[in-house]
């Protein structure tokens, strides 16, 4: 409780910037004195042209537009700021208030009015809510944000063909109804690109649901699907309206359809036709508008063949298939998405990192990926926090991906050279800064950078 008062505090606290347009010299320095003693900033002016004016001067939060300004009608006033500032909230205040007038100025625009006279505790009510809403849209799109930085992966340039294909195909058909099913390897994107389509689609604002059908028993999928009610099987201890309740409006991602247990097929096949399902344990008919887009790793014709999977419903998957290519062949694409991941965990471990040696770029484009894109995930981020300098070299990626060459030892019948390389490569990566390691080795950074050149460090 303490801290959704202290959340509501910092809401009514915010600090505005407020422009005060009306024609009355007494109204604009009343309002001006009761928005600065509740903490905000504010401008006033006369008429219309100078409210355009400060609109182009600087950025306001909200502005407050009396609807008569001498022979000018505020009213008109409404698109101007807006299309100047789009994110400007605009409450009318009239002496003239009605339920037309309300109309009018809600229709071009406004977020709210209030009637002349007006009192503090008006002004202050109306304040408080352009406040908590504005608040609220900033931490929307800060928390938009960070889920878009929590998957560096997500982006979707590839100068791949069949990558590139798969990209357009998933654009075409986000804005339909079509149940898309999305075919490849574990790894290669298809949960980023199903969320991806949602957002696509005119149900973005609406619900988003996944479930994994590889994770689950018959009985714990039919119940996390389609729901239960108290009491339907042991553990049932209170009704659960299940994901596809949960998502009306929106969008399921049934993740891995090949491992749907062939118990829970045909009560899918029945809903993906007619939209109608019951609840474990309960007889009554549901309806639900919910967009099915599901993933597969598997062959599911052959599963077909084999009797794991049902024709019909393979048919109802099979409307829009899309297929997302493995990452070893996407070789154009490689080296962008390990720069890409690399940026990214630098920043989330507080690091520069320019890049990558000569060496490690060509260790990352020759592997065979076999994890594809959640492997390249796994080893950047690796290598980012093992690298202390800013460039990640091949000693910072896994063995898998580029064997080590036999230590060199004092007295083996090597040249200089390379014992001088291997020293450097030691202390560079069981130090955290150039200057350390510089230090320890008794030369400057610049003999050092050059060094490192010599050697593709």
């Amino acid at each position: 409780m303490d801290n959704v008062a202290s959340q509501d505090l910092t809401i009514i606290k915010a600090s505005l910037n407020i422009l005060i347009v009306d024609d009355e010299a007494n109204i604009r320095k009343t309002l001006m004195i009761c928005l600065e003693t509740l903490g905000h900033r504010s401008t006033a002016v006369g008429s219309v042209r100078d409210a355009v004016a400060e609109a182009a001067r600087q950025v306001f939060d909200l502005a407050f537009v009396d609807l008569r300004l001498g022979v000018e009608d505020g009213m008109d006033l409404i698109p101007s700021l807006l299309q100047a500032q789009p994110a400007l909230s605009i409450v009318v205040i009239t002496a003239y208030a009605s339920i037309a007038t309300a109309v009018e100025a809600m229709r071009r625009g406004a977020a709210d009015y209030i009637p002349k006279p007006f009192t503090p505790d008006q002004v202050s009510l109306v304040v408080q809510r352009i406040a908590a809403v504005r608040s609220m849209e900033q931490r929307i799109a800060a928390l938009q944000e960070d889920l878009r930085r929590l998957h560096p992966e997500a982006s979707f340039d590839s100068h791949h063909p069949p990558m590139l294909r798969a990209l357009d195909l998933a654009r075409q058909a986000a804005p339909t109804e079509a149940i898309v099913l999305l075919r490849g390897p574990s790894g290669t994107g298809k949960s980023v690109l199903a969320r991806a389509i949602h957002e696509w689609s005119r149900r973005k604002d609406k619900p988003m649901g996944v479930v994994a059908c590889a994770s689950l028993s018959p009985e714990l999928l039919e119940s996390e699907l389609f729901g239960h009610v108290k009491g339907a099987f042991t553990g049932a201890v209170r009704d659960n309206r299940g994901r596809v309740a949960a998502c009306e409006g929106g969008t399921l991602f049934l993740d891995e359809i090949g491992d749907l247990p062939l118990p829970i097929q045909p009560k899918l096949l029945r809903f993906l036709q007619d939209r109608e399902y019951e609840r474990v344990g309960d007889a009554v008919p549901r309806k639900a508008d919910v967009r099915i887009l599901a993933a597969t790793n598997a062959d599911l014709a052959a599963a077909v063949k084999e009797g794991r999977f049902r024709e019909d419903l393979f048919y109802r998957f099979n409307v829009f298939p899309i297929d997302l290519p493995p990452l070893r062949e996407r070789t154009e694409d490689i080296e962008a998405l390990a720069t890409r991941m690399l940026e990214f965990f630098g920043a989330q471990n507080h690091k520069f990192l320019r890049g990558f040696s000569d060496e490690a770029v060509q260790a990352i484009k020759s592997y065979t990926w076999p994890g594809n894109l959640r492997e390249l995930r796994n080893v950047i981020e690796r290598a980012a926090i093992l690298c202390a300098s800013d460039i990640v070299g091949i000693e910072h990626l896994p063995e898998a991906l580029a064997p080590r060459p036999q230590a060199v030892r004092l007295g083996d019948p090597v040249g200089l050279d390379a014992i001088e390389e291997a020293h450097i490569r030691r202390v560079l990566a069981s130090t955290k800064s150039l200057q350390e390691a510089a230090d320890i080795l008794g030369i400057d950074q610049a003999t050092l950078w050059r060094k490192r050149k010599q050697y593709g460090i």
